[in-house]
Order: C-alpha cells, then sequence, then structure tokens
C-alpha cells in the first residue's frame, strides 16, 4: 500500500516536492515546507526528516509515544532506515541518528556522510569508537586536567590488563596503584557484559578476574553518582544510586571479588531519597558546563552522558569514572522536549547552509 499526503507549500506558484520512503511501503510526499499545528493555530514550518538506525531495544526505550507525537507537533519525521539497502538510495533525510556496531554499518556510514556533507550524522562513527575502549575512554578528561574555582575534575588511576591474569597482582603492586579495585570490561559496546563491574578487595583476588579489562581506583563517594546528559548543548543532571562506600575495617575483614550487574539504572533513582545534603548536592553548574562544552569539542559528540562521583568528605573534588555515547534518553527526565528541541535547531542550521 502506498499513502501520498499532499502538504501545502510555503509558496502556492512554486512547490518543490521530493518523496521519503518510509518502512518500505508507505510514501509520503515532503515539502520543505507544512503547517504545524501548535494550540489550535497553523504557522509555516519546514519538516525535519530524522532518519535512524537503532536497534530493537534502543528503537523501545527511544522512540516512545509522547516523543514521536511531540515531534510530529514540531514538524520532526523520524524514518526508519532500511538496513538492507544501500544508505544512499534512501531519505532524503536532514539528520541521520544511528547507535549501531559493526565494521560494515561504520564503513557505509563513513562514506555517506562524506558523500553528504549537508547531512548532519549523530554523531561520527571514528568518534564514538573512541568511546569503546575504556583505555582511551577516559583520557580526555584527564587532558583536561579541569580546576578552577567550583572545583575539580579529574579520573580515577587505573591500569589496562588484556591478558594473562596471573601476571594481575604484580602489575597492580608495580603500578602502585590502591586497593579496593574496580574492574571493568575494556570494551564498552552497551552490551550487558560490558556493564558489569566487579570490586577486588585484597591482591590475591586479582588473577580470578578475567582479562582483557581495566582496573580503577575505587573512591568513596557516598553511594551516589551523577549521570549528566548530554543533548548538544542541554545539559541534565540527575542522581542514580552507586556502590556503597569501603571503609578500612571492611578492607581488612573482606577477601575475594564481589561482582555487580549494572549499577546505575533508572530503578535506582536516588533524585527523590532522604540523602546526606553534602552527598546529594549537586555539581556546580557553571563546572559542568566549561567540561561538558570542552569534551564535546574534544571527543567530537554531541550525544553522550558522564557518570560523575564526588570524593566523599570534599565538596568540590570530582571524578569521571565513566563515558557513554547515546545513553539511555528516556530516562532523563523531559528528555523529549530536550532532544525534539536539539533536532529542530539541527534542521533549521543544515536548511539555512542549503
Amino acid at each position: 500500500m502506498r499513502l501520498r499526503e499532499d502538504l501545502p507549500c510555503k509558496n502556492d506558484d512554486v512547490c518543490e516536492k521530493e518523496e521519503v520512503m518510509i518502512e518500505n511501503d508507505v510514501t509520503v510526499a515532503q515539502n520543505h515546507w507544512c503547517p504545524v499545528v501548535n494550540a489550535g493555530f497553523s504557522s509555516p514550518k519546514r519538516v525535519v526528516v530524522v532518519g535512524y538506525a537503532l536497534t530493537t531495544k534502543k528503537i523501545k526505550s527511544f522512540l516512545q509515544p509522547k516523543l514521536e507525537g511531540l515531534a510530529r507537533n514540531k514538524g520532526i519525521l523520524f524514518v526508519a532506515i532500511d538496513h538492507n539497502r544501500p544508505l544512499s538510495d534512501q531519505g532524503p533525510f536532514d539528520i541521520v541518528l544511528h547507535k549501531l556496531s559493526g565494521k560494515e554499518w561504520r564503513q557505509a556510514l563513513e562514506d555517506y556522510r562524506l558523500s553528504h556533507p549537508e547531512v548532519t550524522v549523530l554523531d561520527p562513527p571514528d568518534a564514538i569508537q573512541h568511546l569503546r575502549n575504556r583505555q582511551y575512554m577516559l583520557q580526555a578528561v584527564a587532558d583536561m586536567n579541569l580546576s578552577d574555582s567550583y572545583g575539580t575534575v579529574g579520573v580515577p588511576r587505573q591500569l589496562v590488563i588484556k591478558r594473562d591474569a596471573l601476571a594481575i597482582p604484580e602489575l597492580v603492586n608495580k603500578a602502585g596503584l590502591t586497593l579496593p579495585l574496580v574492574a571493568k570490561p575494556l570494551v564498552a559496546d552497551g552490551s550487558a557484559k560490558s556493564h558489569e563491574l566487579s570490586l577486588a578487595y585484597e591482591h590475591f583476588s586479582l588473577q580470578n578476574l578475567e582479562p582483557p579489562l581495566v582496573l580503577q581506583e575505587f573512591v568513596n563517594h557516598g553511594g551516589v553518582l551523577f549521570k549528566v546528559y548530554i543533548v548538544g548543548d542541554a545539559i541534565k543532571v540527575v542522581r542514580r544510586f552507586s556502590l556503597p562506600d569501603v571503609s578500612n575495617w571492611e578492607l581488612s575483614k573482606d577477601a575475594g571479588i564481589y561482582r555487580f550487574p549494572r549499577v546505575s539504572c533508572a530503578a535506582a533513582s536516588a533524585d527523590d531519597a532522604d540523602l546526606d545534603p553534602t552527598v546529594a548536592e549537586l555539581p556546580p553548574r557553571p563546572l559542568l558546563e566549561k567540561l561538558a562544552k570542552e569534551l564535546r569539542w574534544r571527543l567530537g559528540l554531541r550525544l553522550f552522558n558522564l557518570d560523575i562521583i564526588r570524593e566523599y568528605g570534599t565538596r568540590d573534588h570530582f571524578y569521571v569514572i565513566d563515558i557513554n555515547y547515546f545513553p539511555g534518553y528516556g530516562k532523563m527526565p523531559e528528555y523529549e522536549h530536550i532532544f525534539t528541541d536539539f533536532l529542530l535547531s539541527l534542521g533549521q542550521g543544515n536548511y539555512k547552509k542549503k
């Protein structure tokens, strides 16, 4: 079945139309301008076409009915990209939104990006790959060495172990790392396994870990972390429960390795919890804005989030412990408005360039 919808043009004399294929069997005639109804009034707005290539899980969590409804009202059209057809044969798109893995997809997207400079690709494949390896993930934060009147932002000391679990205790001693240590998989590909953590309390147990992995010094932080969502220039911060603090007594008594699934999740929201104010206080907004702006430039990304902790007993010593590309925005309050505004700004910017 084919459905054709003729949208009124801004200019009655000249009406440029392009056909956009949607879900293979539905065709919509796309004009440069169409009326978008808002509060009973009609105003001319250009349709912003967003092609998306996401996993089934990501589509379910991100493309929620409220987002799609708000997007339609603002003149944003989401179009599924057909993985079985060449990308250049689809569209035309103003924006390509993606989170798929695989070398073949990355190459196809990079080729498309180079041949269609008028299209905004969120985000460049090579920039995303940088965050998939925890050996390099936090390097941009470390290089910044951010410190101002609002506080300091650093990263925990860490050690990369690529092979030979039996050598880990000796390597940790040589590196001078202090226990306990958080062990994370080296590859951060968004899978459930890549979010699994282990907490090692003593040296002998370290050889039971499974390389490749990254060992980070554990920093007591009051059991709360701050998820800093970044969507273009917009920043939204939420609290999440995290691993509890470790006392010297516990360190002397506990042995072995404790394994944890994904620590920060929607069910572990700490925004409404009765917390110690010194633990719950959000990081200073000016500090986060400076950090986000610099990282957008250094990473070459516009869609990511930061997991940040405050060192317990301090007010202004912060650590970035993880960075994620295109995180679970569905868990971010008011994400529908923030994201649609962002897409509109990109679409309008692209149109002005043309």
